[in-house]
C-alpha cells in the first residue's frame, strides 16, 4: 500500500476515538431550536419569517445576505417563538432564530425513501443545474470551516479546477462522525462525489484517508471500483498516514497530488484541486438527488469521562446540552466544552449553543486534561518551527504579536497560519504561541483589508 502525506511540519496528538465503532443514533428532537444566522462564512443569512409563523422541517427560513452566504432552513416543525439574539461558539450573542418544536412533519418536496438515486438516470442534471441545487440548499463546508460549497465549483478565470479531492482525513483527535458516515453512508458519499466531479467540469476525483481507518479505505476502495470502473472518471482512495492537521485544504492537496498550493490569497483551485469534506459529499447527494436542505449532519458526542460517548445524526438548532444529556450527561468534575476537537475547537461558556452546520463535534474534557504549564522562556529549541505545516517561523509571529509590530507580521506571512496549533502542541516550553499568532494574523487581516478598501476605486 502507497502511504502519502505532506511534507511540512506536522505532529501526532494522541488520537483518543472514543467513538470509533460507536453506530450512530439518531438525536431527539429539541423542545426548542436556535438558529444562528451565521452558521458559515460571508455575510449572515437574513430572516424570511416572523414571529408566530408556522415551518415545517426544511422551510426556508433566513435567505443569503450576500453572494459569499447561504440560506438556512428549519430543522424542525413548530411555530417561531422570536427573532433575538443568543450565544453562540464565539462566545458573543449573535442573531438568531429561535422555533419552538410541536412535531416532526417535513416539507412535502423533500424525498424521505431510501432509494439510491444515481446521476446517470437524471439527465436533467447539468453541473450548472447541480451548482444551482447546492446553492439553493444551504451547503456549505461541513469540516468546520463553513464556506459556501458552490462558490468552490465555480472557480474564477484565472484557475482551471483538474480535480476533485474529498477530504475525508478527520486527523483531529477524539472526532468520529465522518469515519461513521463513510460506514454507514459509502454509496451516497460516492454518488455525492461524482455529482461534485460533475458540477466542477472534471474527470479526477481522490478521497484521502487515513490508515486509523482501514475500514472505510477498504470499504470505498472496493465500492469506487464497482462505481467508477467502467465510466469516464477516475477515482482513488488514497491512504494517509496519521498526521496532523493532514485535514487542512493544503497540506491534504500536497498529500494527495504532490502540489503545493502558494500563500494566501492563493487556494488549491490555483493548483488544479477542489477540496470539499466527506459530510459535504453527503449532504451534496441529500441537496441534489433528495431535495432535502442541509438541516441536519453527523456530530460526535465525546470526552474521556463522558458516560456513554456516541456518534449523532443530529438536527441543526438542537442545544448541545440536550446532546450531552443524552450521553449521561456532564461529568460530575470541573471541565472544558468544546465545540470541535481539543487542537481547533472553540471553547464554549454554555451548553445551551446550538448545534450548526459546522459542528461536527462537541468534546469534553476536564480540567485537569485542559489544564495549561506556567510558561517559560523561549529556549530556541526550533520545534515549533518544524512542526509548522505552513512552514512559518511560530516563534518569531508570536514575539511579533507581544510587541506589536503588525507590519513586520504581515512580512513574515503571519496571514498564512491555519491556526492548527501545532507549534503551541509542540513547544517544550508550554508558551503560548497560537494565542499570540492569532491576535497578529487578526489584526494584520484587518490591516488589509482596510487598506484595499481606501485604495479601491472611488464610485
Amino acid at each position: 500500500m502507497n502511504i502519502r502525506t505532506f511534507r511540512i511540519g506536522g505532529v501526532h496528538p494522541e488520537e483518543n476515538k472514543l467513538t470509533h465503532d460507536v453506530a450512530t443514533k439518531v438525536a431527539a428532537l429539541p423542545k426548542q431550536a436556535i438558529f444562528p444566522l451565521s452558521q458559515h462564512i460571508g455575510a449572515p443569512a437574513k430572516p424570511v419569517v416572523q414571529k408566530g409563523d408556522k415551518v415545517k422541517v426544511g422551510t426556508l427560513i433566513a435567505e443569503a445576505g450576500g453572494f459569499v452566504s447561504a440560506p438556512i432552513f428549519s430543522s424542525v416543525n413548530g411555530t417561531v417563538f422570536k427573532i433575538d439574539t443568543a450565544i453562540d461558539a464565539t462566545g458573543y450573542r449573535k442573531p438568531v432564530i429561535i422555533i419552538n418544536v410541536e412535531g416532526d412533519e417535513w416539507e412535502e418536496s423533500i424525498d424521505r425513501s431510501d432509494k439510491l438515486e444515481q446521476v446517470k438516470d437524471h439527465p436533467e442534471l447539468t453541473p450548472e443545474e447541480i451548482v444551482n441545487r447546492i446553492k439553493a440548499a444551504g451547503v456549505v463546508g461541513m469540516g468546520g470551516a463553513c464556506f459556501p460549497t458552490f462558490i468552490k465549483l465555480c472557480p474564477p478565470p484565472t484557475a482551471k479546477a483538474e480535480c476533485v479531492i474529498i477530504n475525508a482525513v478527520e486527523c483531529e483527535p477524539y472526532i468520529t462522525a465522518d469515519f461513521r458516515l463513510m460506514m454507514e453512508h459509502a454509496d451516497e458519499i460516492l454518488v455525492g462525489l461524482e455529482l461534485l466531479m460533475k458540477g466542477a467540469k472534471v474527470t479526477t476525483g481522490y478521497i484521502g484517508i487515513e490508515t486509523n481507518k482501514m475500514p472505510a479505505i477498504e470499504l470505498l476502495t472496493k465500492k469506487c471500483a464497482e462505481v467508477f470502473g467502467s465510466t469516464e472518471y477516475h477515482v482513488e482512495v488514497v491512504p494517509l498516514k496519521q498526521r496532523y492537521p493532514q485535514g487542512g485544504e493544503k497540506q491534504l492537496v500536497d498529500a494527495v497530488i504532490r502540489r503545493q498550493v502558494p500563500a494566501p490569497p492563493a487556494i488549491p483551485v490555483n493548483v488544479g484541486a477542489i477540496v470539499q469534506n466527506v459530510g459535504t459529499a453527503f449532504a451534496v447527494y441529500e441537496a441534489v438527488m433528495k431535495h432535502k436542505p442541509l438541516f441536519e449532519r453527523y456530530t460526535t458526542v465525546t470526552g474521556k469521562r463522558l458516560k456513554n460517548p456516541g456518534n449523532f445524526l443530529v438536527r441543526m438548532g438542537t442545544p448541545m446540552k440536550d446532546l450531552i444529556d443524552a450521553c449521561g450527561g456532564m461529568p460530575d468534575c470541573d471541565n472544558k466544552l468544546l465545540a470541535g476537537g481539543p487542537m481547533m475547537g472553540k471553547a464554549l461558556t454554555s451548553t445551551e449553543v446550538p448545534i450548526c452546520k459546522g459542528t461536527n463535534s462537541v468534546t469534553i474534557i476536564s480540567d485537569e486534561e485542559a489544564f495549561r504549564k506556567e510558561p517559560n522562556p523561549c529556549i530556541r529549541c526550533a520545534k515549533c518551527v518544524s512542526a509548522c505545516p505552513m512552514g512559518l517561523e511560530p516563534y518569531l509571529l508570536a514575539k511579533l504579536a507581544a510587541v506589536k509590530n503588525w507590519e513586520r507580521a504581515e512580512k513574515e506571512e503571519v496571514v498564512s497560519c491555519i491556526e492548527c496549533g501545532s507549534c503551541q502542541f509542540t513547544c517544550p516550553a508550554h508558551r503560548p504561541l497560537l494565542d499570540n499568532i492569532r491576535q497578529a494574523k487578526s489584526t494584520v487581516m484587518g490591516i488589509i483589508r482596510a487598506r484595499a478598501a481606501a485604495n479601491a476605486p472611488k464610485k
